[in-house]
């Protein structure tokens, strides 16, 4: 049993209260790629595990509203993806009015996702949503049409702005081996 699910299990629970069989199943398959999802976006350790207990939480509440097993997957992302916007519209909004002092958890510290330095450095350049589609794609496999029902916008668009982002990518580190020449 993965570790997301230990630590959702407290939280989530039947009508008996004990642990739904169907949610668990949706913690074991999903929760250690929503984890990651959200740590893409927000690039803080603790935070991804706090979004990844609240998707399932949302997920838990709403199981009955879904309809195609098929699209577990995406509503799955689609709630992690609202919520980790949310909470990167409160931190913008906060430091704005200087609310609370941003404190930035290192990205490499808590997940090693086999990826370089460089590459590490260049995803920081992106947009949180910009970074999110690149992991999306790139490390989830997601298709386009899986995507459009995660980002609420059309594949077109999607794969435009997937693109533009790999291409600011790839220069980047081009840029990086250029200067390291």
């Amino acid at each position: 049993m993965s570790q997301t699910c230990v630590h959702i299990r407290p939280y989530i629970k039947d009508k008996k209260g004990g642990l739904s069989l169907e949610i668990e199943e949706l913690v074991v398959a999903y929760g250690s790629a929503i984890t990651k999802y959200c740590y893409n976006l927000l690039w803080d350790y603790h935070e991804a595990h706090d979004v990844t207990q609240d998707v399932f939480i949302k997920a838990n509440e709403k199981l009955k509203d879904l309809r195609e097993q098929a699209a577990t997957k995406t509503w799955l992302y689609r709630i992690a993806h609202n919520i980790c916007i949310d909470i990167l519209r409160r931190q913008r909004l906060s430091r704005l009015f200087a609310l609370k002092n941003a404190t930035e958890d290192s990205y490499e510290d808590h997940y090693d996702l086999g990826i370089s330095d460089e590459l590490q450095a260049a995803l920081g350049t992106l947009t949180p949503q910009d970074r999110g589609l690149v992991y999306s794609r790139a490390v989830a496999g997601m298709s386009y049409a899986e995507l459009e029902q995660v980002y609420g916008k059309k594949a077109a668009n999607l794969r435009k702005r997937y693109e533009r982002a790999k291409s600011n990518l790839a220069k980047l580190l081009s840029k990086g081996e250029q200067n390291h020449e």
